[in-house]
């Protein structure tokens, strides 16, 4: 078991939100009563890595409130390192509240992160991390979209870790309406993208930002410029991947794994990438790991919540072999 004193070997960063689930279906001007739950892209990932025993870190700011000290407690219960997270007096932490869909439909979401402690995140907040001791590095396009200074951060992680390195994931995570243009958001996300191994966008974000149509044209457009693979997820049809392999290029399309019901579309992306990710750094091939990616998405859809359906070890390992 890792030290708790020792250095994350895997890390991410971006903005966690406290999120108010509605518990009753409806528009949200006619709910009331909430779960309260925590919510982000990039801490359903920090999530699920930690699940399967990887010693995760998580890089934010949270605001010196209580929806801060709630954030804070319920990453550290799911196992994260959470020594670079900071406590921002000046700014809030921020908020979401979620419809409860009904059948399988994506819920309506209401944010409230203008001016968050997440926004002011800067390349400051990266000076005590030692990347030295940094195996791999998870990134998102939201904390780019929050602030010219949390885009000025997710620039000196990218470019620290991999001069230390590490290898580098990037899942576009398309937030539109947190840009000021789309030609804006196209832009910056691939500059950042190409600085990574394996980009994970999915069919529809990958046509918008590379203007190419199919996944081999999507993904030869990273490859082209600096990618190692590119992973592309097709929803309930699987995923696609193409890149290289001990000196081989390797591309192929892995089927979905069937589904009953779908419950909540929300975090389905973000299973995928903690099965690729965790499958990618324990060693296996592309095919497990497009298979695994493709099971604990799978997992996401089926429970309500962005990240309650993410296995642990013991569970991924039993859903695994009987796969088989």
């Amino acid at each position: 078991m890792t030290s708790p004193s020792a250095a994350p070997e895997i890390l991410a960063f971006g903005e966690a939100m406290t999120m108010f689930v509605a518990e009753a279906s409806g528009k949200l001007a006619d709910v009331e009563y909430f779960q309260r739950r925590i919510a982000g892209a990039d801490t359903n990932v920090a999530i699920g890595l930690a699940r399967l025993g990887f010693h995760v870190g998580w890089l934010s700011r949270v605001g010196d409130d209580g929806f801060g000290t709630f954030i804070r407690q319920a990453l550290e219960v799911e196992g994260l390192d959470c020594r670079h997270l900071r406590t921002d007096p000046e700014h809030p932490t921020g908020l979401v509240f979620k419809e409860l869909a009904l059948g399988g439909a994506d819920p309506h979401v209401e944010y409230y992160r203008r001016g968050s402690a997440a926004s002011h995140l800067a390349p400051a907040d990266a000076d005590s991390v030692d990347f030295s001791a940094l195996r791999h590095l998870h990134a998102t396009g939201i904390p780019p979209a929050l602030s010219s200074s949390a885009r000025e951060l997710a620039e000196t992680m990218l470019d620290r870790a991999r001069d230390a390195g590490a290898s580098l994931s990037f899942d576009p995570n398309l937030r539109p309406s947190l840009w000021n243009s789309e030609a804006e958001m196209r832009d910056t996300l691939n500059a950042l993208a190409v600085r990574t191994d394996w980009v994970l966008p999915g069919l529809a974000e990958g046509r918008l930002l590379t203007g190419r149509n199919s996944p081999e044209a999507i993904a030869d457009y990273y490859l082209e410029r600096g990618a190692q693979a590119v992973i592309i997820k097709l929803g309930p049809e699987g995923s696609y991947y193409r890149g290289s392999r001990g000196g081989e290029q390797v591309d192929f399309t892995m089927p979905g794994v069937p589904v009953a019901e779908v419950v909540d579309t929300v975090g389905a992306g973000d299973g995928f990438a903690v099965g690729v990710i965790s499958a990618l750094l324990d060693g296996l091939s592309p095919h497990e790991a497009l298979k695994r990616g493709n099971l604990i998405g799978a997992l996401a859809v089926q429970v309500r919540g962005d990240m309650e359906g993410l296995p642990d070890r013991i569970r991924l390992d039993q859903l695994t072999s009987q796969l088989k």
